[in-house]
């Protein structure tokens, strides 16, 4: 094994191990999970479906997401809007913090670390190439595992206010990975599969992708 491999495996190795101490279980493929840690297995699952050759440095900011989300949970905010966008400011620099101390316990340098830091902390959606590539696979996971899920959380939201979220999901997507969509690479749930495609199809702000 070269040193880069080694690191990688070392990186990858802290990531998933402080993912495994997420203490809330789930089930999936026949068995539970700490739920980060599947987080995390489905993450990079899609990058290797979505974007194959994508380099370590962007395999270990998707494999870090969401990492020790579980200590930063929603309700110690106020639960308004105000208190959801500080929680996810504050989410998002904290996850990308803990990513970094990880990749330099590993032995990484400087520009690893910080393209891995401003992946996660989601900086500069559009303007940044890995950014925009971790934006799209979470949107990928969310609409393949999590959708359907979050609609049963809020059975009181309309159609049209679920055509908005997919809309402003969408939205946050490149072209590619719209792309991608349409192309039926991403297993939609079923019963959303049709609002889904009316979410698209009345989008003006995608452009016919």
């Amino acid at each position: 094994m070269s040193q880069s491999q080694s690191t990688y495996a070392k990186a990858l190795a802290l990531i998933d191990a402080a993912n495994r101490e997420d203490p809330n279980q789930v089930s999936a493929d026949g068995k539970d999970w700490p739920k980060e840690l599947l987080y995390s297995e489905r993450m990079s699952d899609m990058l290797e479906r979505y974007a194959p050759d994508a380099d370590d440095a962007m395999k270990l900011a998707i494999r870090a997401q969401h990492i020790e989300r579980w200590k930063s949970p929603r309700n110690a905010y106020p639960m308004d809007r105000i208190g959801y966008l500080k929680w996810r400011k504050d989410l998002y620099k904290i996850q990308a913090n803990t990513a970094a101390t990880l990749l330099a316990q590993a032995g990484y340098g400087d520009d690893i670390i910080e393209r891995v830091r401003n992946s996660v902390a989601k900086k500069n959606i559009k303007g940044n190439p890995d950014t925009q590539l971790l934006e799209d696979v979470t949107d990928l996971v969310f609409m393949e595992h999590y959708m359907l899920e979050f609609v049963g959380k809020h059975p009181d939201y309309s159609e049209e206010k679920w055509i908005e979220i997919i809309q402003k999901t969408w939205n946050k997507m490149s072209d590619a990975a719209h792309e991608f969509v349409l192309a039926g690479k991403v297993t939609l749930p079923e019963s959303l599969e049709p609002l889904v495609h009316r979410a698209v199809a009345s989008d003006p702000g995608q452009n016919g992708a």
